[in-house]
């Protein structure tokens, strides 16, 4: 099995290093000096429990790697449409994508039975890039529950106490594409399963993801300090309550999970840094149009007011747009 992971950061990095110690061939994308550490000194990864480095095959050129049976998209959600052309050597007769990234997958209408069937997602595909370069009968969904993020080139500190993905297809079958995918992850020490409804879990995923992205963005706070106040801690499940209501408008009942997702936060690991928080940090680009944008334009489609979404998305784009890090449509 030949699996290149696209984008080389803090879920695509801790995948690479748990897979290429389990021996898989596995190739990693990446760029700049975190590309230069990890080919003079291997891809370290710190967990909660142990240290260990490994050596997988590390290049910024994917026309080296041929044809993959998986290739896993683990960029930011604004920087996928721009990679299509160069991934194009990676996609062979059977290969299969797996999209672990935040916010609303752009296959999303995909096999999605009634009247939005086969709808593009704008915020997230802005010029159908993803669907006609990619197809979307190449891809399953891939959901990480992974807190983790990239604290120097070639460092990965995972401050998970477990890892869970969630991966499917979008018309819900329990395909021999998953099962082997599974099988990969598991060895690896990372508990996957398969859903038969993936958008559930796509929206249970992008509850969190509004909720807490763009506010620790506005705070600069963790999560867990969020979840203990007791203003914000409303403000959070306001948001979260608007997600949910979308997904339901749409088809999809991801049940009253406000709760459990909260405490989730609270004992899994409650003083993680958001990836939106980590990137204003670092002065890079946020991912703020796929995923509160999605979630915005998913909702007009539907019909369902959201004035807390739309509040928080106004907010945190002005703020972006004031360091010059809102990335461009």
């Amino acid at each position: 099995m030949k699996i290149t992971i696209y984008g080389a950061g803090a879920i695509g990095g801790h995948l690479g290093a748990m897979m290429s110690r389990q021996g898989y061939d596995v190739s990693l994308i990446a760029r700049g000096p975190h590309l230069e550490a990890m080919r003079a000194h291997g891809l370290k990864q710190i967990t909660r429990d142990e240290t260990f480095v490994t050596h997988p095959r590390v290049t910024d050129d994917p026309s080296t790697l041929g044809p993959q049976d998986f290739v896993v998209m683990s960029l930011k959600s604004y920087q996928a449409p721009g990679v299509v052309d160069a991934m194009q050597p990676l996609l062979g007769p059977e290969t299969t994508v797996a999209t672990a990234m935040n916010g609303v997958p752009w296959w999303y209408f995909h096999k999605l039975p009634g009247p939005w069937e086969g709808r593009r997602i704008k915020s997230v595909d802005p010029d159908d890039k993803q669907w006609n370069g990619i197809g979307p009968e190449r891809a399953i969904a891939c959901i990480t529950y992974v807190a983790s993020e990239v604290i120097e080139p070639g460092v990965i500190k995972s401050a998970s106490a477990s890892y869970r993905y969630r991966i499917g297809e979008p018309d819900g079958s329990e395909s021999e594409r998953c099962k082997s995918f599974q099988a990969a992850v598991e060895a690896s020490g990372i508990e996957c399963r398969i859903s038969s409804d993936i958008r559930q879990d796509i929206w249970v995923k992008l509850m969190g993801n509004v909720a807490y992205n763009p506010t620790s963005a506005l705070t600069l706070s963790h999560t867990g300090a969020m979840v203990d106040d007791e203003d914000m801690h409303a403000l959070l499940r306001r948001l979260m309550s608007e997600v949910l209501s979308i997904g339901r408008a749409l088809g999809s009942d991801p049940g009253d999970r406000i709760d459990a997702r909260i405490k989730t936060t609270r004992d899994g690991a409650g003083f993680h840094k958001t990836s939106m928080l980590q990137d204003l940090e670092r002065g890079r680009p946020m991912e703020i149009v796929p995923i509160i944008g999605a979630a915005a334009e998913m909702a007009a489609l539907a019909g369902v007011p959201t004035p807390t979404i739309d509040t928080v998305l106004a907010l945190v784009k002005m703020r972006a747009r004031m360091t010059d890090q809102l990335p461009s449509q």
